[in-house]
């Protein structure tokens, strides 16, 4: 009974990865309705188990910055006093612009964390984390080609049905939301070939794989997806450079100019010529968005929202109430997010926020430390490849708003449970897997023969 329950928990796990994306993002009402719906089944699974089983709470460091953010956001939409003007006497005082938002984003975190949790608790062998990784390669690689396809045949309707008013590709409304996935779902196969945690005989399906993902991420035309990818590379190359020699990091950085060569022949190939024009002669702060509205000028409001509000902040989920008061454009079109995670953080929670953000740094400073040393090569290649995925998603979230898209944050947190799982000793690891102690063992047994061969020399 227990290992059926969990077996089914990990397998709505694995459709929640899957189903995210490809309900438009999970950004519309009824997508969302069914993803709570669907974390609150996972949640039912998870506490039978656990009264079952009897099994105990796997709790990280990590899910503590979410669960404070969540928090805050209810803290800010409580009524904390009463008002002092005569004519709205009796009328509750909040920190919130608009508390009824800020409550919406609060259990919109909060269901977050708990599919964090779940996966953090789910994923409790190497067997699991590596059908985990396989998903994932796979998934990514049936995406990257449906979404080429769906630019052939039918680029302005995402599967033929819906035609958003912003520029789709894929199954994303925003051709953003859809980069920043896809570079999450590269940076797994991408950490296990720069680890060398691949067998020789599967490499090609995963370069091909990670290809076919490239080139999907450079006819979608992102800007902030490219400096994504841009940055993953090298930071795939140092991740993996401890203790090699020159001659591996040199066939490290050529293997990645080869995948970039391959992505870039795989989108002239295509047809794609517009989307490298495009990538090459504008830049991120005059580019205009489906609001119409520069990132520049928006980044000019938010940092005015910032200084009068820079304590407590405007209310987490209130961005688009409180944007039209520093407003100075015409205001014609309606602007909810600040193209930049970082500065709305800031425009939302203020001191607050910042202190939470700079708790999730240092909590993932400190796992990656753990995980990426792993002596188990799987294991290890896998934290490479998370790893380096959340970096770059840090990184674009300096131009986007991909962290407020569900599928993304999914995504997200998925690479985050991959990360500290891989920093866990399983009792079903392969033996083959751990590199460093073969080495070890290697070099005993020829110190154990050179050592031998001296004393028969002195006889």
């Amino acid at each position: 009974m227990t290992r059926r329950l969990n077996n089914f928990a990990l397998l709505v796990i694995c459709g929640v990865i899957v189903a995210t994306p490809l309900a438009y993002g999970t950004v519309h009402q009824p997508t969302l309705i069914a993803f709570y719906a669907t974390t609150l089944l996972l949640a039912l699974l998870w506490a039978a188990e656990s009264w079952v089983s009897g099994t105990g709470f796997r709790g990280n460091w990590l899910q503590l910055p979410l669960l404070c953010l969540g928090i805050y956001a209810l803290v800010q939409s409580l009524a904390l006093g009463r008002s002092s003007d005569a004519s709205i006497d009796g009328i509750g005082f909040t920190i919130s612009v608009d508390p009824f938002e800020s409550r919406v984003a609060a259990i919109h975190i909060f269901v977050l964390s708990i599919f964090f949790a779940a996966t953090l608790f789910y994923i409790d062998s190497a067997k699991r984390l590596r059908r985990l990784a396989i998903l994932i390669v796979v998934f990514g690689f049936a995406y990257a080609f449906y979404s080429i396809l769906q630019l052939v045949l039918s680029p302005e309707a995402i599967f033929g049905i819906y035609r958003p008013t912003a520029t789709p590709f894929g199954s994303f409304v925003n051709r953003n939301d859809f980069a920043a996935f896809m570079v999450m779902l590269a940076s797994i196969p991408l950490g296990m070939l720069f680890s060398g945690a691949i067998a020789r005989e599967k490499r090609l399906i995963y370069v091909v794989a990670v290809g076919l993902m490239a080139t999907s991420l450079l006819l979608s035309r992102s800007r902030g997806g490219l400096v994504a990818l841009l940055v993953e590379f090298p930071l795939l190359v140092i991740l993996t450079a401890r203790g090699r020699g020159k001659s591996k990091i040199l066939l490290k950085a050529g293997l990645s100019l080869a995948f970039l060569i391959t992505a870039i022949g795989g989108t002239l190939l295509v047809g794609g010529e517009t989307s490298l024009t495009r990538l090459s002669v504008t830049n991120f702060a005059t580019e205009k968005p489906a609001e119409t509205t520069s990132r520049f000028h928006m980044w000019s409001v938010t940092t005015s929202i910032i200084r009068d509000r820079w304590i407590l902040g405007a209310g987490i989920g209130a961005f688009p109430t409180v944007y039209p008061r520093y407003d100075t454009s015409s205001g014609t079109e309606r602007v909810e997010q600040a193209h930049n995670d970082y500065l709305q953080l800031l425009a939302d929670a203020g001191l607050v926020g910042a202190a939470i953000g700079l708790f999730f740094l240092y909590s993932l400073i400190r796992q990656a430390r753990k995980s990426i040393r792993v002596n188990n090569l799987f294991r290890r290649g896998v934290a490479v490849g998370a790893l380096a995925g959340i970096v770059a998603i840090l990184v674009q979230s300096l131009f986007d708003f991909v962290l407020h898209i569900t599928a993304i944050s999914v995504m997200f947190l998925t690479l985050l449970a991959m990360l500290v799982a891989s920093g866990r000793d399983f009792e079903d690891d392969i033996p083959g897997d751990d590199e460093p102690r073969r080495r070890r063992q290697s070099a005993s047994v020829s110190s154990l023969r050179h050592r031998d061969s001296a004393r028969r020399s002195d006889a």
